[in-house]
């Protein structure tokens, strides 16, 4: 008799054991899901003003440090480092004044009902809205043009950087390559998910600027 109810009172416990197990797990899934979600909100979803800033930031960094060997080899050391500062506070005060034009269309926009939560603005789009569809069309040729040509002298001008670091290729051979990464960017969602891609180029180009500085004091310009 005492071994059958020892049995039923084991019994009766074991739906409640389970439940707290599965309760566990069911917390420390949440736990894990949570963690996943804040960490690819971190890195991957973007669209705020910080992003905005980030991409500007790694953006200009970029466009500087690309024409910083070429610079520097015509200019000398000192005038080469004032032009460069000169180069960065242009750009900065133009970010600067498009982000203000941004700024205008939205809240135009925003007045007149409309919803960015699944669009990106775009340059000529706040010209069609600020200043007609004339401006619209110049805006857009432009853009398509500066892309163009932007894309082929970037390559071509982070080739010949890496050159500086590592001859083992020919600068042809090192286009190809940055060609062949860069293109891998088609896979991106849409601009809301650009924040990684952001801060990646923003510490690679940071460390071979200051690959290319500290090599320039060792070994000469």
């Amino acid at each position: 008799m005492a071994a059958a109810a020892n049995d039923s009172t084991a019994d009766e416990k074991a739906p409640g054991t389970i439940g707290v197990g599965r309760y566990e797990e069911m917390e420390q899934d949440g736990a894990s899901s949570t963690a996943k979600s804040r960490l690819s909100g971190l890195l991957w979803h973007g669209g705020s003003a910080y992003d905005a800033w980030f991409s500007c930031a790694s953006n200009q960094v970029a466009q500087v440090l690309l024409t910083l060997p070429y610079s520097f080899s015509q200019l000398g050391m000192l005038s080469g480092i004032l032009f460069q500062l000169f180069y960065g506070l242009m750009g900065s005060w133009t970010a600067y004044l498009i982000s203000i034009l941004y700024v205008e269309y939205r809240t135009r926009k925003e007045r007149e009902k409309a919803d960015f939560r699944n669009h990106v603005i775009q340059w000529f789009e706040v010209l069609d809205g600020l200043l007609g569809r004339h401006w619209r069309n110049v805006g857009l040729a432009f853009n398509c043009t500066f892309l163009l040509f932007g894309s082929v002298i970037q390559l071509i001008a982070c080739a010949s950087n890496i050159y500086y670091i590592n001859d083992r290729l020919d600068k042809r051979t090192w286009t190809y390559i940055f060609g062949a990464c860069c293109a891998t960017t088609v896979f991106i969602p849409s601009f809301h998910n650009y924040r990684i891609w952001s801060f990646l180029g923003l510490v690679m180009t940071t460390y071979t600027a200051w690959y290319l500085a500290v090599a320039s004091l060792l070994h000469g310009q």
